[in-house]
């Protein structure tokens, strides 16, 4: 069963806390402060692997978590950072995280970082001043990012059969290539798309065999959505329309069905390549057959190579190869993987990350309480021991300077308040 969807919650390491560490040798009378800095947490990075096909192992394994960081030690010895966990998935990947933000991972060996590790605290040697020569305060290590991404695997094949259930996609795959889908003597619908190799003289292309679609497959309607995902990246359709249907509907209105629900799934499929063949010639008269397939071409113009085929016989499915092989591009203009490596700066590439948010909210709670929001004070306090009066002042220094105590004062407050930031609450005195 191919395994097109899964759901995985990622945990980035936390970063190492600084230390607090003064030199104690002998003979060493002004030794100081020598506490070393935490190490950056590890990063969760998904990497496009090609030695894989579907998303089978996320349904076994749900839970991602990287190793945190060393903390810093005396003697200034830095804390060790976490090496990153790399979670490999098959190209043709598409990723949306938790905050929004999507990434598609089609060229193997591709890395995207889903969960950033936390940042490492300072240790108390960072913090000597002038003024301040034995400083007994460190920072503690950031929490790396966490949350849940969705994955959505859509083939990376080159050719897409796309047809009503049961128009003979399966039989017209195992017959022109070495797969092996299910066919069988009684009407049913394939479940899951098959992908098949066909060999040229000096090339190979990838034939992936969609499942039949139904009127409304674009909104939905049975399995329509998980289906289409996968024709958006194919290079050329071929569009199989059954001679003579089982059910006796016509194959005109089958044909619009299946084209208006390409349109409305997404208009650039409606601007891709096609090719109609005309499956199961074996149950119809010959003169018959070729009479239909020059009524087709007449009706689809010259742009749109009209095949009658028969994988009962194999008629026509050499002349359907031949076809492939000639009008699917050689150069990968039209292929999302090869667009992506195209685009790629083969020299050096520059990454621009957004800024922290750097801005707070202040509210006034009751009379002598308040409280602050914003991802920079949390960010602050997190760090911090409040139990600790240089840490302390250090945190009131640092409120003053961001525009926060002004911020305060012009809401009421008065030193001796309680403030309550990021879930702490404390009496704030600043001086």
């Amino acid at each position: 069963m191919l395994y097109d969807k899964a759901r995985i919650n990622v945990v980035a390491g936390g970063g190492g806390d600084g230390c607090l560490s003064f030199r104690r040798e002998a003979h060493v009378p002004h030794g100081g402060p020598d506490g070393g800095d935490g190490g950056h947490g590890g990063d969760v990075v998904l990497v496009c692997d090609d030695s894989l096909r579907d998303l089978q192992s996320f349904k076994r394994s749900v839970h991602y978590k990287a190793r945190r960081a060393g903390h810093g030690e005396g003697a200034l010895r830095h804390g060790a950072d976490g090496p990153p966990l790399e979670v490999r998935v098959p190209p043709g990947t598409q990723v949306a995280s938790w905050d929004g933000s999507t990434h598609d991972l089609v060229v193997p060996g591709q890395r995207v970082v889903v969960a950033r590790g936390g940042a490492g605290g300072r240790g108390n040697k960072k913090f000597a001043s002038s003024t301040i020569q034995a400083p007994r305060l460190r920072e503690r290590g950031l929490p790396g990012e966490e949350g849940w991404i969705d994955l959505r695997l859509k083939l990376l094949a080159d050719v897409g059969l796309v047809g009503l259930p049961n128009a003979g996609k399966s039989s017209l795959l195992g017959r022109m290539t070495r797969a092996a889908p299910k066919v069988a003597a009684y009407p049913f619908t394939t479940l899951e798309p098959v992908l098949g190799t066909l060999d040229g003289p000096d090339r190979q292309l990838i034939i992936a065999d969609i499942p039949g679609l139904i009127e409304g497959a674009s909104d939905g309607a049975g399995l329509g959505h998980d289906f289409l995902a996968h024709v958006e990246r194919t290079r050329l359709l071929v569009h199989v329309l059954d001679l003579a249907p089982l059910d006796g509907s016509d194959p005109l209105a089958n044909h619009a069905t299946i084209e208006a629900e390409l349109r409305a799934h997404d208009p650039r499929l409606a601007s891709l390549p096609r090719l109609l063949a005309l499956s199961k010639a074996d149950l119809v008269p010959a003169d018959e057959a070729q009479a239909a397939a020059a009524r087709w071409r007449e009706r689809l113009g010259d742009e749109v190579p009209v095949l009658v085929t028969s994988s009962a016989t194999g008629a026509g499915t050499d002349e359907l190869a031949r076809e492939l092989l000639r009008r699917v591009p050689l150069s990968g203009a039209v292929h999302p993987a090869d667009a992506l490596a195209e685009d790629s700066p083969s020299v050096e590439h520059r990454v621009f990350r957004p800024a922290a948010n750097r801005g707070f909210r202040v509210e006034r709670l009751d009379d002598g309480v308040f409280r602050v929001e914003g991802d920079g004070v949390e960010r602050l306090l997190m760090r911090h021991d409040l139990d600790n009066d240089e840490a302390l002042a250090h945190v009131e220094g640092r409120l003053r300077r961001m525009g926060i105590i002004s911020a305060l004062e012009a809401q009421g407050f008065e030193p001796g308040d309680d403030v309550e930031i990021a879930g702490i609450m404390f009496e704030l005195h600043p001086g």
